[in-house]
């Protein structure tokens, strides 16, 4: 069969990575792709917002399966374009996607079916969002309602640091129509994890755990990003957590939406704030994470056409989904600025080195290929995933292969997974 995967960072060159693996594919295209994926698949220029090109290219090339990778095109409706042309793909309706792509829909969503979340106001009005911080205090958090690439949330430590926020989001407009409106949330205390599964909008197959790490420099200081590195298993997960996180959150939110009329399929993703071993719902993302996609994908030993196309026919039940008990570690390798303006065109040495180590992948998330040298084409640039037999293996050996590439300005975290190993 012939699968296509929209998308072109690190989160899609692990899908692909997944997919070459299958005994089903003869074939995966991606569009756009980038410089690692153009190795196993054929990427197709063809912008991911251009609806009617991609169902031509289905159309064309006799695809079977397309699995969307980013929020945008989820936030758009390409799954009810596809759908309505009898079009296999993986992902949520339009609708469904509001979980993502509207904050405000989200948290109102959460309040009606009584799951857990921080305690919020809505603001469409920069002075009364002003008065309300000033009279709330700080920390708290400020976020824009629409979509930012992971950018549009602001934790403010203090509350000029929130006042600068709103000011950024709904004055400067630096998210554009996505700030129209604010939510500014009390700031959770807890240990963040991320929550992922499958699900076909009947049966809700949980992922195993990870732990994101958004903040741009080690101990978690300075902004956020899309993400710096990620581990799995997250040991803040434990079982008993799994089913508290399934039962008061997952099926709630698959159950509520389709009480509302919505049928949600495809993959669910909570980012939780725990404390005390009580979950809150910090935000839904309505398809993989990233970089989160990277360590969990290193571990699935189903294959992943298989629960795809279950997922697309809506017999997740019939599926028996595997892992691999070994854990994984993900670090980002990122462009010189990154958060904040970078340059593009550095070539990247070292990657065959590390391409020959055991139990490592090199992810591709923003590069290109410039004269036959690979080079930078993005802010986070490469995602290298390790395996090992606990998280301190797999940490070892991920920074290990590190050593081995070089970038001009190439900056990265040194302690990814820390906080897994601080627990002992």
């Amino acid at each position: 069969m012939k699968v296509l995967v929209i998308g072109s960072g690190g989160r899609e060159h692990a899908i692909v990575w997944k997919l070459s693996q299958s005994r089903h594919v003869d074939k995966i295209y991606c569009a756009t792709g980038n410089a690692g994926i153009a190795e196993i698949a054929e990427c197709i220029d063809v912008d991911m917002s251009n609806f009617d090109a991609l169902l031509d290219l289905v159309r064309y090339e006799w695809i079977d399966l397309t699995i969307v990778g980013p929020e945008d095109p989820l936030s758009r409706g390409i799954v009810d374009t596809f759908e309505k042309e009898g079009r296999r793909i993986v992902g949520p309706t339009k609708a469904a996607a509001q979980l993502e792509s509207s904050k405000v829909f989200a948290k109102e969503f959460m309040k009606r079916h009584r799951i857990p979340t921080a305690e919020y106001k809505v603001f469409t009005s920069y002075l009364h969002a002003e008065d309300y911080v000033r009279m709330k205090g700080a920390p708290i958090v400020i976020k824009a309602d629409g979509l930012a690439a992971g950018k549009g949330v602001i934790v403010a430590s203090t509350v000029d640091e929130a006042i600068d926020a709103l000011r950024l989001i709904m004055k400067d407009r630096a998210f554009g129509n996505a700030g129209n409106k604010v939510i500014v949330e009390e700031c959770l205390k807890g240990e963040e994890a991320s929550f992922m599964v499958f699900t076909d909008g009947k049966t809700i197959v949980p992922m195993v755990s990870s732990q994101d790490h958004k903040r741009v420099f080690d101990d978690d200081k300075g902004p956020n990003t899309g993400g710096m590195g990620a581990y799995s298993p997250a040991p803040v997960i434990t079982k008993e957590l799994e089913s508290v996180v399934m039962d008061t959150i997952m099926r709630p939110t698959i159950e509520g939406l389709r009480s509302e009329g919505i049928k949600y399929k495809g993959i669910l993703y909570a980012g939780l704030m725990i404390d005390n071993g009580q979950p809150n719902v910090l935000e839904f993302n309505c398809r993989l994470g990233d970089p989160e996609t990277q360590p969990v994908l290193l571990r699935l030993d189903t294959d992943l056409v298989d629960i795809c196309m279950a997922i697309a026919d809506e017999k997740l039940s019939d599926v028996n989904i595997e892992w691999k008990d070994e854990a994984s570690v993900c670090v980002v390798l990122a462009s010189g600025g990154y958060p904040g303006k970078y340059e593009k065109g550095k070539i990247i040495s070292g990657l065959n080195d590390a391409k020959t180590m055991d139990e490592v992948v090199v992810f591709h998330a923003g590069t290109a290929f410039n004269n036959n040298e690979t080079v930078t084409n993005g802010g986070r640039v490469l995602g290298v995933t390790a395996l090992g037999k606990g998280i301190k293996a797999a940490k070892e050996r991920a920074y290990e292969a590190i050593r081995k590439i070089h970038f001009e300005g190439m900056h990265y975290r040194n302690d990814i997974a820390d906080k897994a190993l601080n627990r002992g």
